[in-house]
């Protein structure tokens, strides 16, 4: 046998033989070699006190020496016994843990993400289970995800191809007339399934590290102010929802990419007016210790609290029936979160039925000032 390959239990079991062993040698070698001479010397002690013992000396100390003799072999014999039996049941005790979380781990690798490991008590095999099972129940979760995802993206591009093959089916065979009205249609399910694309291309290039931020300081209300009225231009009925600025006075400049804090505005401004019928929609930034804060507040339909804490999760809505092409691409928000993370700053929302929403997130400051509260004017 490999000794390289020696399991653990013949490993510990051979440990505690082995220094039951030594100590089993030890003390007859000691035993062997002093009990015999401390008899002898008492014997002289007893002679001193005027009892001779001379004759039957040499009988004595063989008698003695014969019993001790017996005595050790059978103390040796139930002692090895004895301690053979407890290492054996302290090994299996420390071992079978371990076989148990081996066998866990190979049902794990064979696709059973479910399986855990119970508590034990013995506290490092139990924090090595505790430990096993944190990560078990990461991978579960990232693998949930990635079937979500798969799942999602398969449905987001079924609509869409779908529809050019039956246009185009129908072009093809003569029972769709070629009109501009027709091409319009297709270019639309085009644009769709490209941006879709391009978000998921950029969604997995955050959160592989690819995506570079070029942060430098900047002020936000002219970037700000021009996203609200880009947004309020495109509001040009009475009964739209009136886009307003909230910048105080001052606030100092941040330090962030322009870019991304643009991409993350327009996503989220979108996506409020999405779901705002009426009232307003308020762009509203503050300092805050070390950070300012950007809100933007709705007055729109509002998410159910159950539904919160999933709206930063790719392809998520909490109205299903929602037309796709209506609803965007059921990523951008999941970009707003990771690009936020990636400046080292926060994206929390708060929201009520039929009230309204309000997202919010941090950028770190880079101390200096611009402000006002205004009301953009629709072009």
């Amino acid at each position: 046998m490999d000794p390289n390959k020696v399991g653990l239990r013949s490993r510990l079991f051979f440990s505690h033989i082995i220094v039951m062993v030594v100590g089993l040698l030890t003390l007859l070698a000691i035993g062997k070699i002093s009990s015999p001479r401390f008899f002898a010397f008492y014997l002289k002690q007893i002679e001193v006190g005027g009892f001779s013992v001379r004759q039957v000396r040499t009988q004595l100390i063989r008698s003695f020496d014969d019993a001790w003799s017996k005595g050790a072999f059978w103390s040796v014999v139930v002692g090895a016994s004895t301690a053979g039996g407890l290492s054996y049941l302290v090994s299996k005790r420390i071992v079978q843990p371990l076989i148990q979380m081996e066998e866990v781990t190979k049902k794990f690798a064979s696709g059973h993400l479910e399986e855990r490991l119970p508590p034990n008590e013995i506290p490092e095999v139990d924090q090595l289970a505790t430990s096993f099972n944190r990560m078990a129940a990461t991978l579960e979760g990232i693998e949930q995800r990635r079937r979500e995802l798969v799942g999602d993206l398969t449905h987001e591009l079924r609509t869409p191809l779908t529809v050019l093959k039956g246009y185009l089916e129908g072009l093809a065979d003569g029972t769709i007339e070629p009109t501009p009205e027709i091409y319009q249609r297709l270019s639309r399910e085009a644009t769709r399934m490209q941006r879709l694309v391009n978000d998921l291309q950029e969604l997995s290039k955050m959160e592989a590290g690819y995506l570079p931020i070029d942060a430098r300081p900047f002020d936000l209300y002219p970037l700000l102010a021009s996203v609200v009225q880009r947004f309020a231009d495109q509001l040009l009925t009475e009964n739209s929802p009136r886009m307003l600025l909230d910048c105080p006075p001052e606030m100092p400049r941040v330090m962030a990419d322009p870019e991304r804090i643009e991409q993350i505005m327009v996503n989220l401004v979108g996506n409020a007016l999405r779901y705002t019928s009426k009232g307003s929609v308020v762009v509203k930034v503050y300092p805050e210790n070390d950070r300012a804060w950007i809100a933007v507040i709705d007055t729109g339909e509002g998410i159910a609290a159950e539904d919160l804490p999933h709206v930063f999760e790719r392809f998520w809505r909490a109205d299903r029936s929602r037309d796709r092409s209506s609803g965007g691409t059921g990523v951008g928000l999941a970009i707003c979160r990771r690009l936020v993370e990636l400046h080292g700053g926060m994206i929390e929302v708060t929201s009520e039925l039929g009230k309204g929403s309000t997202f919010r997130f941090s950028l770190p400051l880079a101390r200096e000032k611009v402000g006002g509260l205004r009301e953009l004017k629709r072009g």
